[in-house]
């Protein structure tokens, strides 16, 4: 197996015993960026020169006999709408092509004080807007294990660069299923914390409520560290929680014996790819076989999920993008020769050339459900069902540890195959929503192949019950092999040399 293949855990004990450093790690990675890069396009930024000398510094603090931690030296990418300090922040929007923040995310800042070393910004949907990662402004992004699919979105990027061997682990966000969906359809762990577990602090805002930061990793220990490092009260973070952050690895025992697991009727229903139940329902099997105790229940208002996500999340989406404006700070729409414009015309300009389709399409939405007349029956009905899906996990949680679905509806789909129809888009995050709604936390991880894409088994659990989530997520993958599984990517300079020619571009 390739360097880049390795987990953190993995890569970080060859570091700690001297048998591989930091740069040559860094230098695996890159090679593997500038090997199949061309056909993935997962990065936005690269930060080669910025790694390098992250990486070396650690390794002299190693040699200087400091003791560092887990992840130091371990190559990170980050999704680019987490604010970096000096490196331009995009969120794959033409509106902030060149916006360069003076400060970075509270995550940033913990990852660069633990040593990580940083690859650079990953691609994503516009402002985090879409579920396969063709709305970035930029360019698509592509599946590693089938270059003509997509590799979910809106954290497309980070998801195809850990699958890919681009980055050994990534931080993402997650609005509405968007770690965990791209998780799923690229066949790596994908987590959703609960929310005001990690700071929010440098996130660019899509839907305020809803939006977490977690991480991307080939398995459930390297999610356990990430976790670790990534968690816990900020100051800077209104909604950021003062709870003590255990050692999530502690959870890790592989013994799952007892442990109550839920399997609500309604995430089995119509639209489900019966190749996607099956193997969700097998890894459920596997489950049960390791000691769990597994039974059917009922989630009554999981059907409402979707109509209250569209309502609640394009209104906060209409609130936090009515700053870009071409005033402050990013794109601002330039008057041809003898044209004039007025501070009303310089905005409308600005935002019709700036915003891509997606994004204007739910500034729409929300400002139609927050408008005068319409508030009521739109913006405050959706509170009062967002609060009854809240109860309906609440109930559940009092019977049981874990509730399990699956992630996504169905494997990877082709580029254009649902670009066209925006209903059948947010249709890939029905099991997804639910978990955001309810500010809960939940993970996906490989449970099986469906035509050589992986699908994801969906773990959901109490507020703060990401130990319990951990738990059974690691029993099963010591259990079963799909981590080990790498996609059969082998870059453009391979396949020239083999002879062969590969999908997509």
């Amino acid at each position: 197996m390739e360097i880049y293949d390795l987990t953190a855990h993995e890569l970080a004990e060859y570091i700690q015993k001297g048998e591989l450093s930091a740069e040559e790690v860094t230098r695996a990675v890159f090679s593997r960026i500038h090997e199949v890069e061309e056909e993935v396009q997962a990065y936005v930024t690269l930060t080669e020169e910025k790694a390098y000398a992250q990486a070396r510094y650690v390794d002299e603090q190693r040699r200087a006999g400091k003791k560092l931690g887990p992840l130091a030296g371990i190559p990170v990418g980050i999704k680019d709408n987490m604010c970096t300090k000096g490196i331009r922040t995009t969120c794959s929007s033409r509106i902030l092509e060149n916006f360069v923040p003076p400060y970075n995310a509270t995550v940033v800042e913990k990852l660069e004080a633990a040593g990580a070393v940083m690859t650079g910004k990953l691609n994503m949907d516009e402002f985090a807007m879409g579920s396969s990662t063709e709305n970035s402004a930029f360019f698509p992004t592509r599946n590693p294990w089938n270059l003509d699919c997509v590799p979910g979105g809106s954290s497309g990027g980070p998801a195809a660069a850990v699958a890919a061997g681009e980055a050994i682990y990534a931080l993402g966000s997650d609005t509405g299923g968007s770690i965990r969906q791209p998780a799923s359809l690229c066949g790596i762990v994908g987590m959703k914390p609960t929310y005001g577990l990690v700071s929010r602090y440098g996130l660019v805002a899509f839907a305020s409520s809803l939006d977490q930061i977690g991480p991307f990793t080939k398995d459930v220990r390297d999610c356990a560290l990430v976790l670790n490092l990534i968690a816990g009260h900020d100051p800077m973070d209104s909604t950021s929680v003062p709870n003590p952050v255990p050692d999530y690895t502690s959870f890790l025992t592989g013994d799952i014996k007892g442990v109550k697991i839920g399997v609500p009727r309604e995430f089995f229903g119509e639209g489900l790819d019966p190749r996607v139940a099956e193997m969700v329902r097998n890894a459920i099997d596997k489950l049960a076989d390791l000691g769990a105790i597994v039974e059917e229940c009922s989630f009554p208002y999981a059907e409402y999920a979707l109509p209250v996500y569209y309502i609640i999340a394009p209104a906060e989406a209409s609130s936090n993008l009515a700053r870009y404006d071409g005033v402050c700070y990013g794109y601002r729409a330039v008057p041809e020769k003898g044209e004039k414009y007025d501070i009303i015309e310089m905005y409308m300009k600005t935002r019709s050339e700036g915003f891509g389709a997606e994004v204007k399409r739910r500034i729409m939405l929300g400002t139609y459900a927050l408008s005068s007349g319409y508030y009521d029956a739109y913006y405050l009905k959706a509170l009062k069902v967002r609060t009854l899906i809240k109860d309906d996990f609440a109930r559940l949680f009092e019977n049981y540890d874990v509730l399990v679905s699956p992630t996504s509806p169905t494997p990877a789909f082709r580029f254009g195959e649902k670009a066209n129809d925006p209903l059948t888009m947010y249709l890939s995050d029905i099991y997804t929503i639910p978990v955001n709604l309810a500010g809960i936390p939940a993970l996906s991880i490989p449970c099986g192949f469906v035509d050589g894409l992986p699908v994801g088994l969906h773990l959901m659990g109490p507020a703060f019950g990401e130990g319990i989530i951990l738990k059974v997520a690691y029993a099963y993958e010591q259990n079963t092999s799909y981590h080990r599984a790498r996609p059969p990517l082998q870059g453009r300079e391979k396949v020239k040399a083999n002879g062969k020619t590969s999908g997509g571009r």
